[in-house]
Order: C-alpha cells, then sequence, then structure tokens
C-alpha cells in the first residue's frame, strides 16, 4: 500500500483545487492495479474459466465423434435415444461460471474493504470530502475493468468451444440465442462485481465479505430452486444466477424451463435491478458510515 500512498497524492489536484472527476477516475485507476493479486486473480481465474468451458467442448466433441464413428462397437447403442446435446450450454458450463462470479463478486469487494483495511480511505476522503463521487469513481473503474474481463471470457469460450464443435452442431453468432449468452455472460462480470463492492462497503471485512457474496449469489439461489411453492420459485428467479442461466439458455430448449419461467425480459430486469442496487447500496453506505 505504500506505493499507492506515495502515487496517489501526485495525481490529485494540488490543495485549493478542486478534484475532477478525471483526477478521481486515475486514482482510483492506480489503486485498482496497485496489488500484484489484482492481476493473477483475474488473470488465473479468467485461464480457469475459459479451460473449464473449452474441455467440457473438447469431451463432447470427442464423444460425439466416438458414437458416431463406431456404433456397432457399442451393444445397444441403436436401441438408445437419441444423445441430447446443446453446443450453447458447453460454452457456459455452470460451475465455470459460478467460479467466475464468485472472483468478480471478490475483486469488487477488495476495491471497497481493501480501502478500509489499511487506512488509505481516511486519506481519500481528506483529499475527496464528496464521498459520493469517490464511490461513482470506484464503480466506473470496476465496471469497465470487469466488463472488459467478462467479454474476453465470455467471448473466448463461446469462440473455442464452438470451434471444437463445428464438425458435431457447433453454434455462431448468428444462431438463435448465440450473442445474447455471450452479452449476458460477459455483463455477469460488472454486475457481480458491483454487488461485491456493497457488500465490502457494508461488512468491511474480508472473510466476512467474501462468505456473504458466496451465500448471496450462489446459495440464496440455490434454497429456492423447487417448484413446489411458486413464491419461492420467484424469489429463486430475482437472483443473479438465476437470470443468467435463462439468458444463456438455448431458444430451442425454452420448453424445458420448468413451471414457473423467466422470460427473457424479466431476466434483463433482474440484471438492472441488482446493478441499481448494489451501486445505491454502496453509496448509501460509505455516505453514512464513518470511516
Amino acid at each position: 500500500m505504500i506505493s499507492v500512498l506515495d502515487e496517489v497524492p501526485a495525481r490529485l489536484p494540488v490543495r485549493g483545487a478542486s478534484a475532477r472527476f478525471r483526477h478521481l477516475l486515475g486514482a482510483e485507476w492506480i489503486k485498482f492495479w496497485s496489488l500484484r493479486s489484482t492481476y493473477w486473480v483475474l488473470g488465473v481465474g479468467a485461464l480457469i474459466v475459459i479451460g473449464i468451458n473449452v474441455n467440457s467442448a473438447a469431451s463432447n466433441a470427442d464423444r460425439l465423434a466416438h458414437q458416431t464413428l463406431r456404433p456397432p462397437e457399442r451393444p445397444g447403442f441403436a436401441d438408445r435415444p437419441a444423445f441430447l446435446f446443446d453446443p450453447l450450454t458447453t460454452a457456459f458450463v455452470d460451475p465455470a461460471w459460478q467460479l467466475f462470479m464468485v472472483i468478480a463478486a471478490t475483486v469488487g469487494a477488495i476495491v471497497v474493504f481493501g480501502e478500509y483495511s489499511s487506512g488509505l480511505i481516511r486519506a481519500t476522503f481528506a483529499a475527496v470530502p464528496d464521498r459520493q463521487a469517490v464511490i461513482a469513481a470506484k464503480v466506473t473503474v470496476v465496471s469497465v475493468v470487469m466488463l472488459a474481463l467478462g467479454v474476453i471470457v465470455s467471448g473466448t469460450s463461446f469462440g473455442v468451444s464452438q470451434m471444437l464443435l463445428r464438425d458435431v452442431g457447433g453454434l455462431s453468432l448468428g444462431d438463435p440465442g448465440a450473442v445474447r449468452a455471450v452479452a449476458a455472460a460477459a455483463l455477469l462480470a460488472p454486475l457481480c462485481a458491483l454487488v461485491g463492492m456493497a457488500v465490502g462497503a457494508a461488512v468491511r471485512h474480508a472473510a466476512g465479505s467474501v462468505v456473504t457474496v458466496i451465500a448471496l449469489l450462489l446459495l440464496v439461489p440455490a434454497l429456492f430452486q423447487g417448484e413446489r411453492y411458486r413464491w419461492a420459485k420467484e424469489i429463486g428467479n430475482a437472483m443473479p444466477l438465476s437470470a443468467w442461466e435463462r439468458l444463456v439458455t438455448n431458444p430451442a430448449r425454452a420448453h424445458d424451463l420448468g413451471k414457473y419461467p423467466l422470460t427473457v425480459t424479466e431476466a434483463w430486469i433482474v440484471y438492472g435491478a441488482w446493478v441499481t442496487a448494489a451501486v445505491a447500496t454502496a453509496v448509501l453506505v460509505v455516505r453514512r458510515r464513518d470511516v
């Protein structure tokens, strides 16, 4: 953190001059990339997510090729139902993207609670008393970085997986639902990062923030998956994970969504509502609570 304290004031206006938003963006950009762990977490996390999706595509491609080339060697193969295969789902494997959600949310939380735990937040607010402007700068930097990461991971996962599946039904961006799925996966990163920022601002503790975001983004949706009670399912549908799953679903499989499905429009509304609530929570908590 010493490097941060040394570098940030040099980018801010001299005493007596008001800090402009571009100065705040510059300061937040420096603080975001000042820790080497940021590079490792984002880089390694992206590679793992892409790797899981690509491995899924490669495994499916090999299995389908094996079944196609050597059906006589598999007793009973001709009597079994047709193999159900969805190339779009292969690019968006649930465990991989759930891990990506945790990574994005954790990074967002670190941006806030890391500054509080180090005491740097006092220097920040001393230089810029407008706390709302500071949070706006943090939100902007985190959103831009995580959106770029989301686009890279989503685009690479889709492109490479469909290339591996090109001989067994791989898709292109022109196929129904493909662009929507890639966009939804890319936007999942900044959404979860902003949720992490809100949690970090409220909890202000490393372990507590990480546990809270995991519970909020992954465990709560798991508690409301059943369709026995509509109210329970509707709560589950209002979670980011459920909205993402709906948006990456192949339109050809829309009839398999269950008794109380989300519509595509409702899923996008869930995305927007969570982003709005996360930003509002972060601003409110930072403005109301002492450092």
